[in-house]
């Protein structure tokens, strides 16, 4: 594997800096640490750069919180950094390597990836259940338990060694991973990307080696095809194997069944072999937050940003009627457009005079 130099002062040029602040502000602008930075842009680069470069950054004790995740009703906890220094760093970090980390990570590993979320997977198994019914007659679904905490940050340092050969570059990648005492922190944006690069070994094992010929993986959920159901029970007990040399381990609520059987639950839709839906309790939600803004009588920017993602679920799956009868009736879709519009408007001006 050839490995990548020369980031380390990529990472401290003063317009990557510059653009980190701006890309860490944003949906954050009304918050007052984040004003003080925007009205001198010039001024924080420059000492988020000294600091880097004479190696006197630490990184911010966290902010820690438990919430309940809405898609999966779990509760978790996360760590917020501070957005000066620490977010503006992480972003600069990751603006530089996000093409080395890009380059030999699957085309099926979704989730936190530009142009590789959610709606990239569905069309993907949309394609393969609809082209191919003899390579996806039977799902494997599997789980990673308590992926994030359990991390090995040796390991992971490890691999990043053998991508990477720019020392100074590394050795801000420590700092940031050293952050807490064991695992990846959810909640920063490094974590996401470091997570997925974690993984990146095992997706290939899985297409190379198993010769698996449909995979998808959407952080630690993992979802694979085949024709043959003792071909599928073997390779789960060798991923399980292999993620043990990582220090991770399958969840025992793994799922080995016939395609045609009952639909297959995942990134937050329900897929058969010819239609797509929502899940119920997304579908629920969704029409309990459009019931709760009519009551309102008014549109704001929390409630209008929800709805118009929600909306994006509907449209990428086959709910016109749930959505004619539960959704339309309730809200009103231009006037949210226009809300978000309004908003957009007044972060560029933002924007514009601090810059």
């Amino acid at each position: 594997m050839k490995r990548t130099g020369y980031l380390f002062e990529k990472i401290v040029d003063i317009n990557n800096i510059k653009t980190a602040i701006i890309n860490a502000s944003k949906k954050k602008k009304k918050r007052t640490c984040v004003k003080k930075v925007l009205a001198n842009i010039e001024f924080h680069a420059k000492e988020i750069q000294d600091m880097l470069q004479d190696d006197s950054y630490l990184p911010s004790p966290y902010y820690v919180e438990s919430i309940i995740d809405n898609s999966s009703c779990k509760q978790r906890v996360i760590f917020k950094p501070k957005f000066y220094p620490d977010q503006i760093i992480h972003w600069a970090t990751m603006q530089v390597l996000e093409p080395v980390l890009m380059r030999g990570m699957s085309r099926y590993c979704c989730g936190s990836i530009p142009g590789r979320g959610g709606a990239h997977g569905q069309k993907a198994l949309k394609k393969w259940l609809r082209r191919d019914r003899k390579h996806t007659k039977y799902t494997l679904q599997l789980d990673i338990s308590k992926f994030y905490p359990s991390i090995d940050q040796e390991i992971l340092k490890t691999q990043l060694r053998r991508k990477i050969k720019d020392g100074r570059c590394l050795q801000l990648l420590d700092k940031i991973i050293e952050s807490t005492s064991s695992g990846l922190p959810i909640g920063n944006f490094t974590s996401q990307w470091l997570a997925n690069f974690y993984l990146e070994g095992l997706d290939h094992f899985i297409k190379e080696k198993l010769k698996i010929k449909y995979a998808i993986r959407y952080m630690d959920d993992i979802v694979m095809f085949g024709s043959n159901k003792k071909k599928l029970h073997k390779a789960r007990k060798l991923i399980a194997e292999y993620l043990e040399t990582l220090k991770l381990r399958l969840k025992c609520n793994y799922q080995v069944f016939k395609t045609d059987s009952r639909p297959l639950d995942f990134l937050g839709f329900r897929f058969y072999r010819d239609h797509i839906t929502l899940r119920r309790r997304n579908a629920l939600r969704i029409r309990r937050r459009a019931i709760r803004i009519k009551k309102k009588g008014y549109f704001n920017l929390k409630d209008s940003a929800a709805m118009l993602s929600y909306l994006g679920w509907i449209y990428h799956s086959d709910s016109h009627k749930y959505f004619k009868k539960c959704i339309e009736p309730n809200i009103n879709i231009e006037k949210m457009k226009d809300v978000i519009r309004r908003e957009s408007r007044k972060q560029c001006n933002a924007s514009s005079v601090c810059n």
